[in-house]
């Protein structure tokens, strides 16, 4: 029988990239040959900072590069997210097109035998059905944020969105306006499903993407989530009644670090990503020297840009704080501006910044006790396999329903307002550190995330199913990993 080969191609944003690369890397290991596609831009990004060998693949194992339409000027321009997602869907699917029939073409190459996008890249899916070639599709947030997406159209036909004007955004309505009938789905607030509903514009761009975007997801073959099935039962049990191929093989990096075929292969199947920044490795040095559970691990994530006002708000509220930080911050991750002098100078000794910094070890590392995020899926899930309370700032997409979940579903975390005021940011980290409850809480789930992802637990086996059906042939015989 040949071997399975599956193209995977994430949507280019760090967010998809590195959960759809441990993906990859696990189906690897368990005989499938994987096309690993990136875009020419990113790339060349990963090769700057990671240096060549990081897309040199290896057997079984490739790296491909596709144009994502966009010229240079496109990528300094202001709308630069909303013009590479309608770059990647009407422009990619040649290149997709092309490289598959090459793939094909090429000796030692399995045929390709299943293209799987990542969310965000579904123009895939026709480009597939063309050529006769089965599909699955990645999502990478969480199963309630795709239940609640499913449920865009409906919330125009019930009149929810667009709001009606301007005033809705800060009146109360977004907060007020109770959701009640999304299956699997708590009572949840309308401003809380997701940043697109803040909109008056009938023709909002990012709306209607994301209303396409999940009804294509349910066109493939099958859905494949980075959760698992204690932490999302109920909403996996609706979406199960509705589609019937879902396989939950999450947390990720859970399943890389503990799972048998890390012990195979270290070198190529850990957790690590694709890392489109110069990541900051001292850092973990420098958490060697701190307490345990003593540290604010502060990061918002690839995309969040904040104002120099804001800056300063979370700065002195961690100050204020009392315990020693380590915090992440882009050299783009700001409108202008940058910590006040005098912050620096009093938080000398117990403040450690950097540009980027390998997040899931960060998490890992005996003395981070909190979590400041913005609440991404995949921040989300790191957190909680580690067992790290969090303070969440969610601005962006399904940051809102992450949040949700983990402040009053998981118990996991403390919210913060829209508008950041320091003596609240003091305020939840304290919180946050000190609660026992939460820290129970913390604990229970990175418990539960443990035991999924070991062998015979749900995430473990419903990766050895997910390798069954591209037609492979999983190998389980592996020792069990030291908890």
């Amino acid at each position: 029988m040949a071997r399975p080969h599956a193209v995977v191609l994430p949507y280019p944003g760090a967010g998809n990239i590195n959960p759809a690369l441990q993906l990859a890397k696990l189906l690897h290991r368990h005989g499938v040959y994987i096309t690993f596609v990136n875009t020419e831009h990113n790339h060349r990004l990963v090769r700057e900072t990671e240096g060549t060998g990081a897309v040199r693949g290896r057997d079984g194992f490739r790296f491909e590069a596709i144009p994502d339409g966009l010229s240079d000027a496109d990528r300094g321009k202001q709308d630069y997210g909303q013009s590479l997602l309608a770059s990647t869907t009407t422009r990619c699917a040649a290149p997709l097109r092309n490289l598959i029939a090459r793939l094909n073409g090429t000796p030692g190459v399995p045929p390709v035998t299943c293209v799987m996008p990542t969310g965000l890249m579904t123009f895939a899916l026709a480009v597939a059905r063309d050529l006769g070639i089965p599909t699955m599709v990645f999502w990478c947030a969480g199963g309630a944020s795709l239940m609640a997406y499913m449920r865009t159209r409906e919330l125009r036909e019930r009149g929810y969105v667009p709001l009606k004007d301007e005033s809705f955004l800060t009146n109360g309505y977004l907060d007020k306006t109770i959701i009640d009938w999304i299956p699997g789905v708590p009572l949840i607030s309308l401003g809380d499903i997701s940043s697109f509903v803040r909109t008056t514009d009938p023709d909002d761009f990012g709306l209607g993407f994301c209303e396409s975007e999940v009804g294509n997801c349910t066109k493939a073959g099958a859905l494949i989530l980075n959760t698992f099935e204690e932490l999302d039962a109920d909403v996996l049990a609706a979406l199960r009644s509705e589609y019937a191929r879902v396989y939950t093989v999450g947390p990720l990096g859970s399943l890389l670090q503990h799972s048998a075929a890390a012990a195979a292969d270290s070198n190529f199947t850990d957790s690590t990503g694709l890392s489109l920044w110069k990541q900051d490795a001292e850092c973990l040095a420098w958490l060697d020297t701190q307490e345990p559970r003593s540290v604010v691990y502060v990061n918002f994530g690839s995309h969040t840009v904040m104002t120099p006002k804001q800056l300063a708000e979370f700065a002195w509220g961690l100050a204020a704080s009392g315990r020693p930080f380590l915090w992440s911050i882009r050299d783009d991750a700001v409108r202008g501006g940058g910590l006040p002098p005098a912050f620096v100078a009093e938080t000398a000794g117990r403040c450690r910044v950097t540009a980027w910094c390998p997040q899931e070890q960060v998490l890992l590392h005996p003395a981070v006790g909190c979590f400041l995020t913005h609440n991404g899926w995949n921040s989300t899930c790191e957190s909680l396999a580690a067992g790290v309370p969090m303070v969440c700032w969610p601005g962006f997409a399904d940051q809102y329903i992450n949040c949700k979940y983990a402040c009053e579903v998981w118990g996991v975390g403390v919210r913060l307002d829209a508008e950041v005021r320091r003596e609240q940011v003091a305020a939840r980290v304290r919180e946050a550190m000190e609660s026992g409850e939460i820290k129970a809480s913390a604990a229970r789930w990175k418990a539960e995330a443990l035991a999924a992802s070991c062998p015979g637990g749900s995430s473990y086996e419903n990766l050895l199913s997910l390798v069954t059906a591209l037609g492979g042939s999983p190998n389980p015989k592996t020792p069990k990993p030291e908890k």
